[in-house]
């Protein structure tokens, strides 16, 4: 694989904050969150394969990026670090804090999907003939709606989502459908705090109590007023949110 595109702000000294973005987006979804933390905290922010900055590279499988993630974090810095994952980020957080938990202090699992969908090659099928709509700039308008895009960061997204391969996006959406738990997850002893909107889908709200459930210790918030995008739906609230987990110890 080639080296993942990581952008890093703030002191270099001490434990560092890893914010991994969803599926279709890019690490540009952190702005807010990045600049609101990178005068305390030494904040990474890497763009996953075939996504931004590491479009040329596909997307292969979970099980590579969470090796790629390891790397990141092992080389340059001692201290385990405090993750931060959205979406696809969130299963990846998951799956990084269960196999590398010496790399990890502490995980906030942010609408995360838990459960096996139905039907997963039938939607992969349907998937991938209609992977060419992602270049649309109207069709791209309407996924950006979804996930609370806001007008400030359209144009990157606009600009990420016309440079994601159909074997990335195949890649992306097959692995977040089949996504389960690790067994390990029940072993993580990182402060953790799992994260769904009110107004999500019921699955989305189900794999949350089941991700909190299979963790003793965790703690499960719903959030009021929100839908699947946390982060960009509310920022400023988001933002206080992490800064007071953060210094919790």
């Amino acid at each position: 694989m080639n080296t993942m595109h990581v952008s890093r702000v703030g002191p270099e000294v001490g434990a560092p904050v890893l914010l991994l973005h969803g599926g279709g987006v890019a690490g540009w979804m952190w702005n807010s969150l990045r600049r609101s933390l990178e005068s305390k905290y030494s904040v990474l922010v890497p763009d996953l394969p075939g996504h931004g900055q590491s479009a040329d590279e596909p997307y292969r499988s979970h099980a590579e990026t969470v090796e790629a993630l390891s790397l990141v974090l092992s080389q340059g810095n001692s201290a385990p670090a405090a993750v931060i994952g959205f979406s696809l980020g969130a299963q990846l957080t998951i799956e990084l804090a269960s196999k590398y938990p010496e790399l990890v202090t502490r995980a906030m699992v942010v609408s995360a999907q838990a459960k096996v969908m139905p039907f997963t090659e039938l939607t992969l099928c349907a998937l991938g003939a209609a992977a060419p709509l992602a270049r649309n700039r109207s069709f791209a308008r309407i996924q950006a709606r979804e996930l609370f895009v806001p007008p400030e960061l359209m144009d990157d997204y606009l600009n990420t989502s016309a440079g994601i391969t159909k074997a990335t996006l195949l890649a992306v959406v097959g692995d977040n459908m089949r996504f389960v738990l690790p067994e390990s997850w029940s072993d993580f002893h990182g402060q953790t705090l799992v994260m769904v909107g009110l107004q999500e889908r019921h699955l989305m709200r189900e794999s949350a109590a089941s991700i909190h459930s299979a963790l003793p210790g965790s703690v499960l918030e719903i959030v009021d007023g929100c839908g699947h995008g946390i982060p960009l739906q509310h920022p400023g609230r988001f933002n206080a949110r992490v800064a007071a987990w953060l210094s919790q110890h």
